[in-house]
């Protein structure tokens, strides 16, 4: 907690300054969370300081919301055309991806727990995006477009996550996620230029050659490129309860005749919608799942 907030004071995320009449400020807390590897071993343990953006006012201290991420129809076609023509297929982890987005409304938040003096009565002044609040993804997304614009990045119409770059022959595409960004091209030279300017602006974590990206796993070969959600279909498994059952040739009966008044209802349909979600996402790359999926509703 104490690097958290060490790094945040070095981002400039804040000054300590007196409530001002008339302003309420915002509440924080801790979030911890274990950062998993792609074979499901422990990575490193985080600690994030979250504002409770929920209490935040609309036209008082925030404004717009909307960020795009990338359609997942892109984050198929991308790694495809990365296959059909050769290209090389990279991956970034910007990290505190939320904090380089400047805020451009008066917010200010209560210290973080654990931390302030007895006593102390002021306030965090917020300069720049926190995670928690409301424009923070937005705030974020708007910072990381200016500096791949200037660049010479231009952004997709078909998809507002996505810039490509033309230099002659050479040609780049980044595809953005929130804070996961995918680097495709022809060349690797510009790919690694690429790298080098985005780090000499954010921070970031350069993760080498595309292995896994939302919980899909991705394997290079000399055949191609071949995708799988082999680690997210288990935790299905185990989250259901069915990570012991056997499986089966087909998903239910062929016989079987469902009506609208059979069976009991549910009392919380919440981790039926949530499953049914969970079913819709493994379609990315097994969409034969999403007729089936349909043949049994």
């Amino acid at each position: 907690m104490r690097a958290e907030v060490d790094a945040l004071q070095s981002n400039g995320t804040w000054s300590l300054v007196p409530l001002p009449p008339h302003k309420k400020p915002i509440g924080c807390k801790w979030v911890y969370k274990i950062k998993l590897k792609p074979d499901g071993n422990i990575e490193r343990y985080k600690a994030k300081l979250v504002a409770k953006g929920y209490s935040q006012i609309k036209g008082v201290d925030y404004r717009e919301t909307f960020a795009p991420i990338a359609k997942l129809t892109t984050v198929r076609v991308l790694p495809s055309l990365a296959s059909i023509q050769g290209w090389h297929l990279h991956q970034l982890d910007m990290n505190n991806a939320f904090l380089n987005g400047d805020l451009h409304e008066e917010v200010y938040m209560k210290l973080p727990p654990g931390f302030g003096g007895k006593g102390e009565t002021r306030v965090c002044k917020l300069h720049k995006s926190l995670y928690g609040l409301k424009q923070a993804s937005r705030q974020w997304f708007i910072k990381l477009s200016m500096a791949l614009k200037a660049a010479d990045f231009h952004q997709s119409w078909a998809d507002y996550s996505l810039f490509v770059r033309t230099n002659g022959s050479k040609f780049t595409a980044l595809l953005v996620y929130v804070d996961d960004v995918i680097l495709a091209g022809n060349s690797l030279n510009y790919i690694i230029a690429t790298k080098t300017f985005l780090s000499n602006r954010f921070k970031l974590k350069d993760l080498g050659r595309l292995k896994y990206f939302l919980g899909i796993e991705v394997a290079h070969s000399k055949n191609g490129i071949a995708l799988c959600q082999r680690k997210y279909a288990l935790e299905i498994l185990e989250d259901t309860g069915f990570l012991t059952a056997k499986p089966s040739l087909f998903p239910v009966d062929h016989n079987l005749s469902l009506t609208q008044g059979d069976g009991e209802l549910l009392t919380d349909p919440s981790q039926y919608r949530r499953l049914v979600g969970m079913l819709i996402y493994l379609t990315i790359t097994r969409p034969e799942s999403f007729r089936k999926l349909l043949d049994n509703h």
